[in-house]
């Protein structure tokens, strides 16, 4: 019997909704940054260009979110047509949701036996990247899921070519 796929919509909903905040947000800041620089003095023009570099900072690191949040969606899409997915549903879990330290610490090692045996493969490389994650190792968690992307990247560039 096949896992009962969550409804995206909601999530979705929420992400377009904090876009357009977002978007608004920065929009009302560059605004305020033109006037400050249309007010002609010194002071006004440095904070102007100051206030203007924030919306400019924030959309750069809006988009690149939202491009890393696609990528990723799309990379555990691969790994589940792969067959290779984690499975977590059976270990034990925390009140809150998080997989027990043993469980994941044993997932890890298993996972991180899986990785040393091929670290070239971008998926056992996003298998250790969520072990990491379920281990509650932040850090190593995003440095393996960027190197985990960019073999996605380069796996899909190889099929390009090849077709």
């Amino acid at each position: 019997m096949a896992a009962k796929q969550k409804d995206a919509r909601p999530i979705v909903l929420m992400i377009g909704f904090m876009v357009v905040a977002i978007v608004v947000y920065l929009w009302l800041l560059s605004r305020n940054a033109v006037r400050l620089i249309q007010a002609g003095t010194p002071v006004g023009i440095a904070l102007g260009v100051g206030v203007f570099l924030l919306p400019v900072v924030g959309i750069w690191i809006l988009v690149r979110t939202l491009q890393a949040g696609i990528e990723h969606q799309r990379m555990a899409a691969a790994v589940v047509d792969a067959g290779r997915e984690l499975k977590v549903d059976d270990l034990p879990h925390r009140p809150s949701g998080r997989i027990e330290v043993e469980a994941a610490d044993a997932l890890f090692a298993q996972v991180k036996a899986e990785w040393e045996a091929d670290p070239s493969d971008w998926i056992s490389t996003f298998r250790i990247a969520r072990a990491y994650d379920y281990a509650g190792d932040r850090k190593r968690a995003r440095e393996m899921m960027g190197r985990a992307a960019a073999g996605y990247r380069a796996a899909q560039q190889e099929k390009q070519e090849q077709s």
